[in-house]
C-alpha cells in the first residue's frame, strides 16, 4: 500500500511553482478564484479591464504573502490580448492554469435585449476565450511538457448554458437573466469540448465549470423576494457563496484531475437535475 503523499490527497491539490492567469480576476467570483489559487501556491496573474482594481486586488494578495501580478487588459479587444502576451512571454516561462472568467452583460428581456448585446457578450465570452488561449498556446504548451498533469484551461460558464431561465422566477424583480447570457455561455461549453479533444495531443486540459445562482452581495441586499425564489427553486435550498467556486477550480486546476478533460462540472446545488 501506497503512503506517498499524492495518495493521501496533500500534494496533489498544491499549485506551488505554477503560474495562474484569470480573467475578470477582480469581479465577485474572480476574486475568490484568484484567492483560491494563490493560496494553493500559484502566482496568479490577474486580468481586469481596469489596471487599478487590478493592482488593488494584487497588492491585497500580497499583502497576506501570496503572489499576484496585476495583467490588465480588454479580453474582447484581440490587438489588447496580443499585447499582453507579448509581455507576460518576456517574464514567464510558462502559464500553467488558465481561467478564461471574464464576462460582461446586463440583465434584459427580449424586448430589451438588442443586437450589439449579443456581441459584446459573445466577444467576452467566447471570441475573447479564444483568442486568448491560441496567443498563450507557447506558454501553455511549455506547461504541458513538464508539468504533472498537463495544463489546465478552465472555462467559467453557466447554468443557463444548458436549461432556460425560468420567468416565474424573475418576474418584476429586474433581475432578468438574458438571451444573450445564455447563448453565449452555451457556446463557450462547446468551445471548451472542442479545444479539449484538439489540445490533449499537446497535453493541455481543457474542462468548464457551469455555476449556478451565485449572485452578489448587492443583489442579494435590494432583491430579497427574488433570491427567495432562486432558493426555492434549488434542490440545495440555497444560493451559492463565492467562496465555494474556489474548490472546484483548484480541482481542475490542480493534478488532482490529471485524467480530466472535455467536462463541464455544474457547481449550481442541484438546480440542472430538475
Amino acid at each position: 500500500m501506497t503512503t506517498s503523499a499524492d495518495s493521501c490527497g496533500v500534494q496533489q491539490f498544491a499549485l506551488r511553482g505554477d503560474t495562474a492567469l484569470i480573467t475578470g480576476a477582480t469581479g465577485h467570483l474572480g476574486r475568490e478564484i484568484a484567492t483560491t489559487l494563490a493560496a494553493a501556491g500559484a502566482h496568479v496573474l490577474l486580468n481586469s479591464r481596469s489596471a487599478q482594481h487590478a493592482e488593488e486586488l494584487a497588492a491585497a494578495l500580497r499583502g497576506k504573502g501570496l503572489q499576484a501580478t496585476a495583467a490588465p487588459f480588454d479580453v474582447a479587444d484581440a490587438g489588447a490580448i496580443a499585447a499582453a502576451v507579448a509581455q507576460l512571454r518576456e517574464r514567464f516561462e510558462r502559464i500553467d492554469v488558465l481561467v478564461n472568467n471574464a464576462y460582461t452583460g446586463r440583465p434584459a428581456t427580449i424586448e430589451t435585449s438588442h443586437f450589439e448585446d449579443f456581441q459584446n457578450a459573445f466577444a467576452v465570452a467566447v471570441a475573447g476565450p479564444f483568442t486568448l488561449l491560441k496567443e498563450l498556446l507557447p506558454l501553455l504548451d511549455a506547461s504541458g511538457a513538464c508539468r504533472r498533469g498537463g495544463a489546465s484551461v478552465i472555462n467559467i460558464a453557466s447554468m443557463y448554458g444548458h436549461v432556460s431561465p425560468d420567468p416565474a422566477i424573475y418576474g418584476s424583480s429586474g433581475q432578468n437573466s438574458a438571451a444573450f447570457y445564455g447563448a453565449a455561455k452555451g457556446g463557450l461549453i462547446q468551445l471548451g469540448r472542442y479545444l479539449a479533444v484538439h489540445l490533449a495531443p499537446r497535453n493541455i486540459r481543457v474542462n468548464t465549470i457551469s455555476p449556478g445562482p451565485f449572485p452578489t452581495p448587492a443583489t442579494v441586499a435590494k432583491s430579497p423576494q427574488f433570491i427567495a425564489k432562486l432558493q426555492q427553486k434549488n434542490p440545495l435550498g440555497r444560493i451559492g457563496e463565492a467562496g465555494e467556486l474556489g474548490g472546484p477550480v483548484l480541482f481542475l486546476a490542480s493534478a488532482a484531475s490529471a485524467y480530466v478533460t472535455g467536462v463541464n462540472l455544474p457547481v449550481d446545488g442541484g438546480w440542472t437535475c430538475w
